[in-house]
């Protein structure tokens, strides 16, 4: 929840400096429709995990990356893209190897005030032989902090796409070398 608000914050922050937001509305999609099944597959299998066997939410987060990696792809000249995607394929190959789960440092979880624990499938929780688990859910915003969690490399790195996008396409226009009185 707290990535999906500071993503939000990112890409309102140039009208804070001048840019335009309307100029969002400009940018052209590249299979808009895949970018909504991806995201609806990731909220389904994140929503439905304790209520459907553990291997079909796995497989509906494991798909909703190759998905969402398409899209990526498909869109990679957009400023910021190719970032989003860096940390989307960290994220995506460690679900993938991991079962499904993006492994959590149990250290970060206990920071953020989460339960280590939880019956069904979870999309990010301590593993026992977690593989690549230094991209995992290491670090934590502590828990006194509104809407704690853990994240991810990957998930700076989206963030870092998502701000760098932003200033790109928001950014306030720039004046030409000469003015005139």
């Amino acid at each position: 929840m707290i990535l999906t608000v500071l993503a939000t914050l990112l890409l309102l922050l140039p009208a804070a400096f001048g840019g335009k937001l309307s100029r969002l509305a400009e940018v052209e999609i590249a299979g808009r429709h895949w970018l909504l099944l991806g995201l609806l597959l990731q909220v389904v299998a994140i929503g439905l995990g304790s209520r459907v066997p553990r291997e079909v939410a796995a497989g509906l987060h494991i798909s909703s990356y190759l998905v969402l990696g398409a899209v990526i792809w498909a869109n990679r000249a957009l400023p910021g893209v190719p970032l989003i995607g860096l940390g989307g394929l960290g994220n995506g190959l460690t679900i993938a190897v991991n079962g499904g789960t993006l492994p959590a440092s149990a250290e970060a979880m206990a920071v953020a005030g989460l339960r280590t624990e939880g019956d069904g499938f979870s999309n990010s929780a301590p593993l026992a032989e977690p593989r690549l688990w230094f991209l995992g859910d290491v670090f934590a915003i502590p828990a006194p902090i509104p809407l704690a969690n853990v994240f991810s490399v990957g998930d700076v790195l989206i963030l870092a796409g998502v701000a760098l996008a932003s200033a790109r396409i928001c950014g306030p226009a720039r004046s030409g070398s000469g003015s005139r009185s």
